[in-house]
């Protein structure tokens, strides 16, 4: 009885860490989001984005935001908390100024139902991957295939321009993003059950972060996806 009792309170003590740890992880993301959205929705309004749709800068801006977050993913257990936070709003900042260009091409209603579409879609899968008793480590390879297989289509298409394989890219990107929606939601459960809130507030800080990156990317390019699919065209 005794042992019953004792595995019930380890059950509770982990489902509280690991709540205590998501809402952690989904505070950071929602920063994020909120930055890039009034970053692009300054930038479109002032007229800059145009200017950076039609110069280099936007594909300098891809590059910079790719290389902060490699650097990020790779030196993150040997950055200050501080360094991984400022480079988490840095990227969030250059994301806001690339994602302005798409109020050049769709209205801004559509951008409106596509960004509600999508935070149901992304809490929908959320809900599932922290909810779910199904083991979903096993989608991790999958999805990345998957996702390798989008990038290199998308490159392709760059040159082919072909709207078959536009709309097949954007109808399999909605099925990537969202499954790897609820397999980072698990992914960062897991990691508030196994005590990283017992391993000081650096590495908690440094976690958080790193899942808030994780899902910030599964909605931006989901939202993405279905701008795609169901972006009024202003043109």
């Amino acid at each position: 009885m005794q042992g019953n009792v004792n595995q019930i309170t380890v059950t509770q003590a982990k489902r509280e860490a690991s709540s205590i740890f998501l809402a952690k992880v989904f505070n950071w993301m929602a920063v994020g989001l909120g930055l890039t959205g009034i970053v692009a929705l300054v930038t479109a309004e002032s007229g800059i984005a145009l200017n950076i749709a039609s110069s280099p800068i936007f594909f300098i801006l891809i590059i910079a935001e790719l290389g902060m977050v490699f650097y990020l993913s790779a030196r993150i257990e040997r950055i200050q908390a501080g360094t991984a936070t400022l480079l988490f709003y840095g990227y969030a900042i250059l994301n806001g100024l690339t994602l302005s260009v798409i109020f050049l091409a769709y209205t801004r209603s559509s951008i409106a139902g596509t960004f509600f579409i999508t935070a149901g879609m992304f809490g929908a899968m959320a809900v599932y991957g922290m909810t779910t008793k199904k083991d979903l480590s096993g989608w991790g390879s999958f999805l990345f295939m998957g996702l390798i297989g989008i990038i290199i289509a998308t490159v392709v298409n760059i040159f082919l321009q072909s709207s078959s394989l536009y709309w097949a890219i954007s109808f399999i990107g909605v099925f990537i993003f969202t499954g790897l929606t609820a397999y980072d939601v698990q992914k960062i459960k897991n990691m508030g059950e196994k005590g990283i809130l017992e391993q000081g507030e650096e590495a908690i800080k440094k976690g958080a972060i790193m899942g808030a990156l994780a899902l910030y990317l599964d909605f931006i390019n989901l939202f993405l996806m279905l701008l795609r699919i169901f972006g009024g065209n202003r043109n």
